[in-house]
């Protein structure tokens, strides 16, 4: 991992320069996003086949797109029912914490009488986008489809990529299915952002397209917004610690290589604290667990291209360090951890204690895991179950509460030279 000391005389500039590295805005994948978004817009299901076997390896034909009744038979006779008690597990939690986060539609009276209010309806198709890759993340289907579900989206679509013999994971097929998806397609990458925002033949346009990917998902979904509505964009995992000389090596240490192996090696992990005992302690545990971890090769990459150790004078230039860089992950090792927290105001998700590791976010705690990544989190949050819902302000005057309103709309119509805006309620009004 690399080292970063208060002491540095480029302290703050280096901080600031972690906080801007992001692959949001890389020249390099946007231009080559666009030229994949182009070809799906132009080319439809023929684009989507020749980017899978060109990415994926797979040969498909456009029939095979789509996941039939028979490939999901298949899958569910190759999943145990102790999976099936996991998924359940994990999902009840899932739901039970959505249904908190559901918008309700309410209706008062304003000043001149007149009823207002808002009401909230479930989109009706939505497409949810499953990493694939080296670690294909049944977790994902339950923290996005399950959320669809508790809205009450009616058409839940589902892309995610194939193996190199166009087989999908089974147990992430079993988990859609025991979510809520009503399709579901063996397409990734860019070009199934593509397909589920523009249409093709195989695949309908969603009015808006939600979960994490890699950069060039992550491109394409930035680079559609406007074409159809986007929930965020999560990219590559990130998790930051927060300590001080309370905190347990051993469990700061596993937790930086937990969110260093996803793969990508783009992954980012920071350990931020002014005991310098604690840092040497925990490079101490990284070189002890690294060598019994199966993704060995992918964490190593990410912990040299990412993984910094950064000292800080006080835990309160800590705090400031976190809000800077706006984890996706932010774990708080402290003692009064509570008190802490309160000043955090840029992290996806907090994680308090030391009994309270990231990955039970990752899976079963309740909140979503789709978070924002590369600093977003300084003007987004992270994905919950009132993204699937579509608000719609209600308006119902009578001739009363108009006649109380006459007066300033007329003002307002007369300010900006709209004569036919205050025309509008005039009318209404006359004998």
């Amino acid at each position: 991992m690399n080292g970063l000391r208060h002491t540095a005389r480029d302290f703050a500039l280096k901080i600031r320069d972690m906080a801007r590295e992001t692959s949001l805005f890389d020249p390099e994948i946007e231009h080559r996003t666009r030229a994949i978004l182009d070809a799906v817009q132009k080319e439809g299901d023929a684009a989507l086949l020749a980017f899978t076997r060109q990415f994926d390896g797979a040969d498909l034909r456009a029939d095979q797109l789509a996941m039939t009744q028979a490939d999901l038979l298949a899958a569910s006779v190759r999943v145990d029912e102790a999976f099936r008690k996991t998924i359940g597990f994990a999902a009840k939690n899932i739901e039970r914490f959505s249904r908190r986060s559901l918008r309700r539609g309410w209706s008062g009276r304003n000043a001149q009488g007149a009823k207002v209010g808002e009401k909230y309806d479930p989109f009706q198709r939505v497409g949810l986008y499953i990493p694939g890759g080296t670690a294909p993340l049944v977790s994902t289907v339950l923290m996005t489809v399950v959320l669809a579900r508790v809205a009450g989206c009616p058409e839940i679509v589902v892309c995610t990529p194939c193996g190199r013999d166009g087989s999908v994971k089974p147990e992430l097929l079993v988990a859609a299915r025991m979510a809520g998806a009503t399709e579901i397609y063996r397409v990734g990458g860019a070009h199934a952002i593509a397909a589920m925002a523009l249409g093709t033949k195989t695949i309908r346009p969603v009015q808006k397209v939600f979960g994490p990917g890699n950069a060039y998902v992550v491109a394409a979904k930035r680079l559609l917004f406007g074409r159809v509505a986007i929930d965020l964009l999560p990219g590559p995992s990130e998790v930051l610690v927060l300590a001080d000389d309370s905190a347990n090596p051993s469990y700061v240490a596993a937790d930086l290589l937990a969110q260093a192996e996803h793969g990508s090696g783009h992954e980012r992990v920071w350990l931020v604290t002014p005991s310098a005992r604690l840092l040497r302690a925990v490079q101490t545990e990284i070189k002890r667990q690294v060598p019994r971890l199966a993704r060995r090769e992918f964490i190593e990459r990410a912990l040299a291209n990412s993984g910094w150790l950064i000292q800080v004078k006080t835990l309160a230039q800590g705090i400031d360090v976190a809000n800077e860089l706006a984890p996706e992950h932010c774990e708080i090792h402290t003692r009064d951890a509570r008190k802490v927290a309160d000043q955090i105001f840029t992290a996806g998700a907090l994680f308090l204690g030391p009994w309270s590791p990231t990955v039970l976010g990752d899976y079963v705690a309740g909140p979503s895991h789709t978070l924002p990544t590369g600093g977003a989190g300084r003007n987004c949050a992270g994905l919950t179950v009132d993204q699937f819902q579509r608000r719609t302000s209600v308006v119902e005057y009578d001739r009363q509460s108009l006649r109380k309103s006459l007066a300033a709309v007329q003002a307002f119509a007369a300010m900006e030279g709209l004569g036919a805006h205050g025309r509008s309620a005039e009318v209404r009004l006359r004998k």
